[in-house]
């Protein structure tokens, strides 16, 4: 329980960076992070892929979801949407709801899109809204994180982002790379103090 899920959709790999570096941040606040990602889907078939990935982090199972602590979302951005992959692992968590597994966990979100203004607020607002019907608490980043100020690239206040190109080929910048891990870090200090306060089980 002492995990945090980071948990995310990711085609071109920019998606999956972020991941990464939003995982160094949980464990630079000393908790684990539980790195899945979500299987693509098809207009035609559910099932065109096999059951574990060639590469890159384990799909996801409720038991993830369920397990951790807490939970960094993360998407590609598509037309200021969640991509569809991820909407439809979201969907499969109803059991979770009805149960109220996830109530009073922290939350956190991050996107990556092709042009800077291609939606990245409203893909992370979008991941935001079943988190909320779960009752998760949500973490952004607060404008004390200076990166925020200066990034000419990613990083908003509702969560992690980063500028891949038309290409979907650049590299996480500095800015977007420091803004990804002080949301790892920030989601796992808010997540021990819910430990540490009883307000979700150990």
């Amino acid at each position: 329980m002492s995990e945090i899920l980071v948990l995310y959709y990711s085609r071109h790999g920019a998606t999956a960076e972020l991941a990464r570096q939003i995982a160094r941040g949980i464990e630079h606040a000393n908790m684990q992070a539980r790195l899945r990602s979500v299987a693509p889907v098809s207009t035609t078939s559910e099932a065109v892929d096999p059951p574990v990935p060639n590469s890159g982090a384990p799909y996801a199972r409720l038991e993830d979801l369920q397990e951790c602590a807490g939970l960094a979302l993360g998407s590609p951005t598509r037309f200021g949407n969640m991509a569809a992959a991820l909407k439809y692992y979201l969907d499969s968590t109803s059991p979770l709801w009805l149960q109220g597994a996830l109530v009073g966990k922290p939350a956190a979100v991050f996107t990556s899109s092709a042009s800077l203004h291609g939606g990245q607020e409203t893909t992370l607002t979008s991941m935001m809204l079943p988190l909320l019907h779960h009752g998760m608490l949500l973490v952004g980043l607060p404008y004390s994180e200076t990166a925020l100020h200066t990034t000419r690239s990613g990083g908003t206040p509702y969560g992690a982002s980063h500028l891949a190109g038309a290409e979907s080929d650049l590299p996480l910048s500095e800015e977007e790379k420091q803004l990804a891990r002080a949301l790892g870090t920030r989601l796992a200090q808010v997540t021990r103090a819910q430990l540490d306060a009883g307000l979700i089980k150990a």
